[in-house]
C-alpha cells in the first residue's frame, strides 16, 4: 500500500460516510426485523458504538496469537473469553485440548431458535519487513477505491468480521433489546495450523448438546466484491490436509547427516535432490493435476445442480476482476472462464507451500544440505477424506522406493457440504438479497475451514459463511478490513454490523 496515506488524528466526515453507500440506500430489513420496531434503535446504537467497535478490532489485532509459533495462545483464549463476556454471553469457558485451548460460550435469551457461531482467535505468521503499515499496530489508512481501512494481521482473517458480529450484539444490547435467537459460540486457536484438535472441543458432551440445538453454524465473513458489492453463498468448502515431506541423510542412510561442503557432491548423495525427485512423482509434469495412485477414485463428479450453479456463476462473476485480484494473466491451460470455475470447485490439488533446504540468505554458501523439507497442502473434494488422502500419498511414495521420505501431518479436515434448502442457506440468501447485495450461489468454496466438524457426525448441522463488508490480504502483507467505505457498493463497519443483526432476525423467522 505504498500509495496509501496513514490517517492521522480523528476520523473526519465519519457521519457522512456512515450515512452513505448501501448501508443507508439499500438496507431493507426482513419483515420480522421491521415489524419488531427494533431497527431504528439498533441502527442508532451501532452508529454510536462505531468508535468502540473500531477499537475492539484494533486491540484484538494487537494481540497476535499464532499457533504455528506457540505465541500468546493462552492470552489469546483469555482475550476471546473477555470479548464474549463483554458482548453479553452468560456462560463462558476455556476448553482444553491436546494442543491449544478453545473457548465455548452461550447466550440464552429464551428464544425458540438457536444459531451457532464459529470463531478463531489465532492468526497467520507475518514478516514485518514486508508490510507498509506495522502488522500489529492496526493503523487506519486511506485505501483508494475503498475508503478507510484497518491494516493488520487478522484484519479480515478473521478478527475484523468476528468483531463486527460482536458489534451487532453490543448494538442490540445498547438499544435495550435482546437477540431474537439464542447463540452458541465455539472458538479455536488452531485454525491456521489445520485445526488438529478442534473436534475435541465440539464433541465435549455439553458443547455437543448445545450445538445440537442450533439451526446451523456460521463463520463471519467480509467478502463483498468491490466491483459490484456481490457475495457468494457457498454450499460447502474443500477440505485440506497440511503436511511436511522431509528428506534427510539420517533417515535415508545416504547423503550427509548434517550440512557439508558442496564440493563433496561429486561423491555424496543429496537429500535435497532426493526430495525433488519424490515431489515430481506426486503430480503431472505441468504440476497441475495430482498423479498419486488412486487419488481420484473417491472424487465425486459435479452434480447436474452444481454444474447449473457454476454456469450461472460464470455469468455473474467477473473474470477480469478475478485475475486482477490474484495478480495473474493466465489460467491453467488457458482455460475458458466457466471451465476455471468448474475446476476450482471440483478439482483436488497437491500444492507446494514452501521448500526449505540449506542456505537461503544473501549471496551463496557452498554447502550440500543434509535435510530438505517441502511444506504441502492438499485440497480435498467430496467424497475424499483427509485420512485417505494422506494414506494414498504415503503408499504412493513407498511404492516408488521413497520409504525414507517422512510424511508428517500437521493438520487438516474433510470437505463440507450443506443442503441448499436448509434454513441456514435460505436465511443467508434472503438477507443478502434484501440488503441489495448480488448473490451468487456457489457449490464449493475453494478455500478451507473446519466446517466439516459441524457438517459431519456427530454434530451434523448445516454450516457456511455470512457477512457483508470487505477486506483482503489474508495470509499476506498489508491485510486490511474496510471500516468506512467510499465505495457505494460495499458496506463499512456499521452496515456490516447491521447485516449480522438482520441475519439473526431472519434465522428466528424463516420457515
Amino acid at each position: 500500500m505504498s500509495n496509501e496515506r496513514v490517517a492521522a488524528g480523528p476520523i473526519h466526515n465519519r457521519r457522512a460516510l456512515l450515512a452513505g453507500g448501501t448501508a443507508a440506500a439499500l438496507f431493507a430489513p426482513g419483515l420480522t426485523f421491521a415489524a419488531s420496531g427494533d431497527l431504528p434503535a439498533i441502527r442508532k446504537a451501532a452508529e454510536t458504538g462505531y468508535d468502540a467497535s473500531v477499537r475492539r478490532i484494533q486491540e484484538w489485532i494487537a494481540l497476535p496469537s499464532i499457533a504455528a509459533e506457540n505465541r500468546d495462545m493462552d492470552k489469546g483464549a483469555d482475550y476471546m473469553m473477555a470479548l464474549a463476556k463483554d458482548a453479553g454471553f452468560q456462560h463462558i469457558e476455556k476448553v482444553p485440548t491436546d494442543g491449544h485451548p478453545g473457548v465455548f460460550a452461550t447466550l440464552d435469551v429464551g428464544a425458540k431458535r438457536t444459531i451457532g457461531i464459529y470463531f478463531m482467535y489465532d492468526v497467520k505468521q507475518f514478516d514485518p519487513t514486508e508490510w507498509s503499515s506495522p502488522p500489529l499496530e492496526a493503523r487506519i489508512v486511506d485505501k483508494p477505491g475503498f475508503g478507510k481501512v484497518i491494516v493488520g494481521r487478522g484484519a479480515v482473517n478473521q478478527k475484523g468480521p468476528e468483531a463486527t458480529f460482536l458489534a451487532g450484539l453490543h448494538a442490540i444490547r445498547a438499544a435495550g433489546k435482546k437477540p431474537p435467537v439464542n447463540i452458541v459460540l465455539v472458538c479455536e486457536g488452531e485454525e491456521e495450523i489445520g485445526s488438529p484438535n478442534f473436534r475435541q472441543i465440539v464433541t465435549k458432551p455439553h458443547v455437543l448438546a448445545a450445538l445440537k440445538k442450533c439451526e446451523g453454524v456460521v463463520i463471519p465473513a467480509g467478502w463483498q466484491s468491490p466491483s459490484n458489492g456481490g457475495v457468494s453463498v457457498n454450499l460447502g468448502a474443500k477440505g485440506i490436509a497440511e503436511l511436511e515431506l522431509v528428506a534427510s541423510g539420517a533417515k535415508w542412510g545416504r547423503g550427509p547427516k548434517t550440512d557439508i561442503h558442496s564440493s563433496e557432491k561429486a561423491r555424496v548423495d543429496s537429500p535435497a535432490w532426493r526430495l525433488v525427485q519424490a515431489l515430481q512423482t506426486l503430480v503431472t509434469p505441468d504440476g497441475n493435476t495430482p498423479a498419486v495412485d488412486g487419488y481420484f477414485e473417491k472424487v465425486r463428479p459435479l452434480t447436474a445442480r452444481e454444474k447449473e450453479l457454476l454456469a450461472m456463476a460464470a455469468q455473474q462473476l467477473n473474470e477480469a476482476d478475478a485475475k486482477k485480484a490474484l495478480g495473474v494473466d493466465h489460467w491453467i491451460d488457458d482455460l475458458a472462464w466457466d471451465k476455471t470455475l468448474e475446476r476450482l470447485a471440483s478439482q483436488p490439488t497437491i500444492n507446494i507451500e514452501g521448500l526449505v533446504s540449506g542456505y537461503t540468505g544473501p549471496g551463496g554458501k557452498t554447502i550440500l544440505p543434509g535435510r530438505a523439507v517441502a511444506k504441502i497442502d492438499t485440497r480435498l473434494v467430496p467424497n475424499q477424506t483427509m485420512a485417505d488422502s494422506v494414506a494414498k500419498i504415503r503408499a504412493h511414495l513407498d511404492k516408488r522406493g521413497f520409504q525414507d521420505i517422512e510424511v508428517n501431518v500437521t493438520g487438516g479436515y474433510d470437505p463440507t457440504e450443506t443442503d441448499e434448502n436448509s434454513r441456514l442457506i435460505k436465511a443467508e440468501i434472503a438477507t443478502y438479497k434484501r440488503l441489495g447485495a448480488a448473490v451468487t450461489v456457489y457449490p464449493r468454496l475453494a478455500g478451507s475451514w473446519p466446517g466439516a466438524v459441524f457438517t459431519s457426525a456427530p454434530v451434523s448441522l448445516p454450516a457456511g459463511q455470512f457477512g457483508l463488508g470487505h477486506g483482503s490480504g489474508a495470509h499476506a502483507p498489508d491485510e486490511y478490513y474496510v471500516i468506512e467505505s467510499s465505495n457505494p457498493k460495499v458496506e463499512g463497519l456499521v452496515g456490516a454490523t447491521m447485516s449480522y443483526v438482520d441475519f439473526l432476525y431472519e434465522i428466528a423467522a424463516i420457515k
